[in-house]
């Protein structure tokens, strides 16, 4: 899942933080602004937690006791926060699951944390769209899955153009999702309800 990349110390990190506050202008030793290099690394452990975390071992536990339920399963509106990595600034959206299970379920948490898992890395929102879909389609091996996500970026509201109220919206399909139009019509039906 990793790549092999040299693991920063935390007191180097902290000094880049404050080679940024120098760079924009400000002191970094003036009491305002004395915690913040800590106070940032901390915050970047939270936003970029999902590096650290493998969505196989989140969706491996299943259950296969559903008598028989092959319909359509749906999780919408999963809240996430990510960043976009070619301005390290917030992606604030939702995210909709469906899939058709083969022969087994999972907990509908677990769809929520592998949301969580790629919204906490760099992403650009059409490469997380697919990832989700793609490793929920390769760990569970349903008969298809569906993601749609929806999000405003803060790389276009408070940079750059500055549009505030736009949003983007992404899907990657699988399997019975991407080869039925009705499978796909369903899906989107649902979570537009």
């Amino acid at each position: 899942m990793k790549k092999n990349l040299t693991k920063i110390a935390r007191a180097e990190a902290e000094k880049a933080v404050r080679t940024l506050i120098l760079w924009a202008g400000d002191n970094p030793d003036r009491e305002g602004l004395k915690g913040t290099p800590e106070r940032v690394i901390r915050s970047y452990e939270e936003f970029f937690g999902g590096y650290k975390i493998d969505p196989e071992e989140i969706l491996k536990r299943t259950f296969e006791e559903t008598d028989n339920y092959d319909d359509m399963i749906v999780l919408k509106n999963i809240d996430f926060q990510s960043h976009c990595e070619h301005h390290m600034v917030a992606i604030i959206g939702k995210a909709h699951i469906g899939y058709i299970p083969a022969s087994r379920v999972v907990g509908i948490s677990k769809l929520a944390r592998v949301v969580d898992i790629y919204a906490k890395r760099l992403q650009i929102q059409e490469k997380m769209t697919a990832q989700i879909a793609n490793s929920i389609h390769k760990i569970l091996r349903p008969r298809g899955v569906g993601v749609v996500i929806e999000a405003s970026h803060q790389c276009m509201t408070t940079r750059g153009v500055h549009k505030d109220g736009v949003s983007m919206t992404t899907s990657h399909m699988t399997g019975l999702f991407r080869k039925d139009a009705r499978t796909r019509q369903e899906f989107l039906e649902l979570i537009a309800k």
